[in-house]
């Protein structure tokens, strides 16, 4: 389906040098950010205990995190879960206090304000634990790019495996450098994401690449250079990236705008590397494709004629 279709090639390829000089500043910027600031990691992966406390009427989240920061805790977390009723409270570890005292401390002082508020639950996540996960989303993170790098040389030759990865790897930096920049919570949804913008991204590449290929097999191209025919492809599929990319970024923006502060950082997470998923397979994995020296030879099996005994080619 197509709402549109662009006969003109768009010379991207011209303007590549000059993205990619984009992208590689705003590359070396998240890591830097990475390496001075690190990233501001929830509960999660730091430990500290988690509480569910439940309200008659529905109460004010900001009148919470003023009574919180009083007695010491402004870094805490404070949002609604489930119910407009219910508010779950993230606090960071505190040392001298255990999970019991200090979720006590905290319930004494929410009752002064309101006395008849109820706990639902506690529970404490210890620094071991957060360390782990930690631990093994960057495992989860490994595994996934190894993963895109032998399906496309698989499926299609090594140079786009090199391309594509390097290209979900430069959106991966830089949805988590925008979380260190800004330092906003990075929990456990915000890291799955991060992996579910590598597979997003990877299935543009994928369709771009593909399109390649047929581009390079087509009698049309034939003596088409190689830019030319990554133009030729990426045009070919803008309005189905339109369309596909557009109802996702709908759905997300509603999680963004009406999904509340649960979640919210999830989608931003996906608000961003969706638009950097597009950005990255159009003008930074095909470039890379085009500086490896990818050629029709690479992508079309050249048959060779049968020869007769005396060598002559029939």
């Amino acid at each position: 389906m197509e709402f549109f279709r662009i006969k003109k090639s768009i010379p991207f390829m011209r303007f590549a040098r000059m993205f990619n000089i984009i992208s590689l500043i705003t590359f070396l910027i998240a890591v830097g950010s990475l390496s001075t600031k690190g990233l501001n990691l929830g509960v999660d992966f730091t430990g500290g205990t988690v509480m569910e406390v439940s309200y008659t009427q529905p109460p004010e989240l900001d009148s919470i995190r003023g009574t919180l920061a009083k007695i010491g805790f402004s870094e805490a977390s404070v949002q609604n879960f489930g119910t407009a009723r219910d508010v779950l409270i993230r606090l960071p570890v505190k040392e001298g206090l255990t999970s019991a005292q200090l979720s006590e401390q905290v319930l004494v002082e929410l009752r002064k304000d309101n006395a008849q508020l109820e706990m639902r639950r506690v529970e404490f996540v210890g620094p071991q634990v957060g360390k782990e996960l930690f631990e093994s989303g960057a495992l989860a993170l490994l595994f996934v790019c190894i993963g895109i790098v032998a399906y496309l040389a698989l499926r299609f030759e090594w140079k786009f495996g090199l391309a594509a990865i390097i290209a979900n790897l430069h959106d991966v930096i830089i949805i988590v450098g925008v979380f260190s920049i800004f330092q906003w919570e990075f929990s456990l949804p915000v890291l799955a994401a991060v992996l579910a913008i590598l597979g997003y991204s990877v299935n543009e590449s994928v369709v771009v690449f593909d399109r390649v290929r047929e581009c390079f097999r087509s009698r049309q191209y034939r003596g088409a250079s190689v830019p030319d025919v990554l133009d030729a492809a990426i045009t070919q599929t803008m309005s189905r990236t339109i369309i596909t990319h557009g109802s996702t970024q709908m759905m997300v923006l509603a999680m963004l705008l009406f999904g509340g502060e649960t979640l919210f950082h999830f989608a931003l997470a996906l608000t961003i590397g969706i638009c950097f998923g597009i950005y990255s397979s159009v003008l930074v994995a095909s470039p890379i494709v085009m500086y490896l020296g990818v050629s029709r030879d690479d992508l079309v099996k050249i048959e060779k004629k049968p020869e007769n005994e005396s060598g002559a080619v029939v």
